[in-house]
């Protein structure tokens, strides 16, 4: 496996600090320190040692990891995750466009027309594109949608096509205004569908994580070549000791921070200073990058749950 990316980091550039996030809920905290663990934490960690995730399974994990996500969606369809109402609050420039919409904030027509790396045409034109990764069955573009951020073209992509296949089904699925594809964007698959510098924003939210750490790099990289100059990336991720890393049990571990669900799906626990490196290795800046503690409460179901996770912006140069 790949060194990682935190063991890279040298005494100059760990001492380097980026801006912090604000603190968009009552009682975030928003940290660039790591969480501390207790004695019964670090216990827990420890635990997990002593039975790994053998490297034959692990292999087998990666080699099915689309079979994994296939079979997710078609148990829970689109039952699992809540819409992500939260992202315009939370990452402003997906309201960027809303000023070039008309006066009552609505369009009437399709917003842009043009032709993408397939040579067909997608309705974006020389407007702002915006590409989610692991869109799963919508829970991002389709609250944008709702409320009415349509004045720029929507791409979507996911490693499952069952997931894709239940966005395209979707009422508000529109070709004239998204495009809804298949792709393993650790590798080439997506400039079949996408030019090199034609997107302005890329979200990736709850995806890295999902993906081998050895392609860390290569996602990233990607990315960096699908955007425009001066275009960016939305990101957020679990963090390093989030709560889910110190339920996991004996025999789920594959590597430092990676982990096997029962379901087989795979999930990544980041440091934040961690992330920033990746991305500033690819050639972005790093405009914001934080920890956030958040506590997850439904009083009705008696939950409450302290969550961790690293939230960051990042930067392809206008000059890149």
């Amino acid at each position: 496996m790949a060194e990682r990316l935190e063991d890279n980091i040298d005494a100059e550039t760990s001492k380097e600090r980026f801006p912090k996030q604000a603190a968009f809920n009552l009682g975030d905290v928003v940290t660039e320190n790591v969480k501390i663990l207790s004695d019964a934490e670090k216990a827990k960690l420890e635990e997990q040692n002593k039975r790994m995730v053998t490297a034959f399974q692990a292999l087998k994990l990666e080699q099915e990891a689309r079979k994994h996500w296939d079979l997710f969606y078609k148990r829970n369809e689109n039952r699992f995750f809540k819409d992500r109402h939260w992202t315009t609050r939370e990452f402003s420039e997906l309201l960027s466009g809303e000023e070039s919409a008309g006066s009552d904030g609505s369009s009437s027509t399709p917003p842009h027309s043009g032709i993408p790396a397939n040579g067909e045409s997608d309705g974006s034109g020389g407007g702002k594109k915006l590409l989610e990764i692991g869109c799963g069955v919508g829970n991002l573009i389709f609250p944008l949608i709702e409320d009415g951020h349509r004045d720029y073209f929507i791409y979507a992509c996911d490693l499952s096509p069952r997931a894709v296949e239940l966005v395209q089904k979707h009422n508000l699925y529109d070709e004239r205004y998204m495009k809804a594809f298949a792709c393993d964007i650790t590798t080439q698959q997506v400039f079949e569908t996408l030019a090199d510098g034609s997107l302005d924003i890329v979200t990736l939210i709850f995806v890295l994580s999902a993906i081998h750490p050895d392609k860390f790099r290569s996602t990233v990289a990607n990315i960096h070549r699908l955007l425009k100059p001066g275009g960016v990336v939305l990101f957020r991720d679990y963090g390093l000791y989030d709560m889910a890393q110190l339920r996991f049990k004996p025999g789920h571990k594959i590597a430092e921070n990676f982990y096997m669900r029962q379901d087989g799906t795979r999930s990544y626990y980041f440091a934040e200073q961690e992330v920033s490196e990746l991305f500033r290795q690819a050639g972005f800046t790093v405009l914001v990058n934080s920890y956030i503690h958040r506590r997850t409460i439904n009083p009705k179901e008696n939950i409450d749950v302290p969550r961790i996770f690293v939230q960051g912006k990042f930067l392809k140069p206008p000059s890149a």
